[in-house]
């Protein structure tokens, strides 16, 4: 399906899981081991939380606010919503109490889905204040201390109360619009209270379908993404979600910031997104190995990003001796730093804040390419990325094809 033409998310998804049918697509850790679920199974659980959502009285333009951390179903709860012809709002993990009352509020929420027992602490107490919400759903076991004004129901017994309808959740798909609204997205903006920004189905579909002309110089075919960063979050949420569906490509959901490498290195992502400070973090723990090791490998290590740097600044200065000398650090050096991060990263792509073109080149030295971009969730959130045959390190690349640009005076 061309994704200039498709009419929504959800039927973009529902291609590509008839497509891919028994292939793996999102993959979590059950008891510290990676595990996959099949498109196909995905695509039957979306199905049936959508006709539980419908049992629940979900209406066309209902709001949903959704609490969790990255995980499977995360996916398969924004996927249900929108299938069941509701409008997902995410909600930050970190939030309180206050700032869920705000959203639950100010989007007009009808139901709430929350992940954990320690989430729940702040999310179902905004849920219980609500004079709108009339429903929660659980992922996993809350134990409750007090009665509530909503209906609280586990994941299973939502799945249950959507038996009795029989709606063909693929086909009413079929009546969203590119214009109707997906997802309201809060924001802090510039200051104040979150501001929730309304996305269209087909302002996520237009980024999806940029980025997938961008980044086809990559040769993409069988990608593998590995999930980071907020899924509440616009920049995650299109690029880190959306697009792993639109290619797809299945999708590793990585434990925490402390467990990032180890799990790069047990998912091997092709392609990952990514903010500044995670380019920051790992900078300083690269540099810290290396000076700790000293030495010959020291040396290597710094010979490797004085060629490396040379040969993206300046590569017609590069003598013949240097250029045989960059290609054997390839082997000697390169290909270890590649290995720590999976061994087949095609590319990071880094946004949410401007990346120190220093800190680019050091990973580009190394072998590691790195697209920073530049978006706002207004937009999708994607405005403009590097594209990888012309990286410029103090700059955010080309603008997305048929997309347009206005600077403010």
């Amino acid at each position: 399906m061309n994704l200039a033409n498709c009419p929504n998310l959800v039927k973009l998804f529902f291609d590509r899981a008839e497509r891919h049918g028994e292939h793996p697509f999102l993959w979590a850790k059950v008891d510290g081991t990676y595990h996959p679920q099949t498109w196909r199974e995905v695509a039957v659980q979306v199905t049936e939380l959508a006709r539980g959502l419908k049992a629940l009285g979900l209406q066309p333009g209902d709001r949903v606010v959704l609490v969790s951390e990255n995980r499977p179903k995360w996916l398969v709860a924004d996927l249900a919503i929108m299938a069941a012809g509701g409008i997902t709002v995410p909600a930050y993990t970190t939030n309180t109490v206050d700032d869920h009352r705000h959203i639950v509020n100010n989007s007009g929420a009808v139901g709430m889905i929350v992940s954990t027992a320690k989430l729940a602490e702040n999310a179902l107490p905004a849920a219980h204040a609500s004079d709108e919400l009339r429903f929660a759903i659980t992922m996993e076991p809350v134990a409750l201390q007090q009665s509530l004004n909503v209906e609280v129901l586990d994941w299973q017994a939502a799945l249950n109360r959507g038996q009795p309808v029989h709606v063909n959740i693929i086909e009413d798909a079929q009546a969203l619009r590119r214009t109707d609204t997906a997802c309201i997205i809060y924001t802090s903006g510039t200051g104040g209270v979150p501001k929730g920004v309304m996305q269209s189905h087909g302002a996520l579909l237009h980024n999806l379908a940029g980025a997938a002309v961008v980044l086809d110089k990559l040769g993409l075919n069988d990608e593998v993404f590995l999930s980071f960063l907020p899924l509440s979050h616009a920049y995650e949420h299109t690029a880190g979600q959306f697009f792993p569906i639109a290619l797809g490509a299945q999708i590793y959901y990585a434990e925490g910031a402390d467990k990032l490498l180890s799990n790069m290195a047990e998912a091997r992502p092709t392609l990952m997104m990514a903010v500044p400070r995670l380019y920051e973090m790992m900078h300083g723990r690269i540099s810290r190995g290396v000076e700790q090791q000293g030495g010959k490998k020291a040396a290597l290590f710094h010979k490797t990003l004085a060629l490396g740097t040379k040969a993206f600044t300046a590569p017609a200065s590069l003598t013949l001796l240097e250029k045989l000398q960059n290609k054997a650090l390839s082997a000697l050096v390169r290909k270890k730093v590649a290995q720590r991060f999976g061994g087949r990263l095609k590319a990071f792509v880094s946004g949410g804040a401007p990346l120190n073109p220093d800190i680019g080149l050091f990973f580009t030295a190394l072998g590691v390419r790195i697209l920073q971009g530049y978006g706002q969730t207004e937009s999708g959130p994607v405005v403009c990325v590097n594209v990888p045959e012309k990286i410029k390190m103090h700059a955010v690349g080309p603008i997305f094809p048929n997309t347009e640009v206005k600077i403010a005076a």
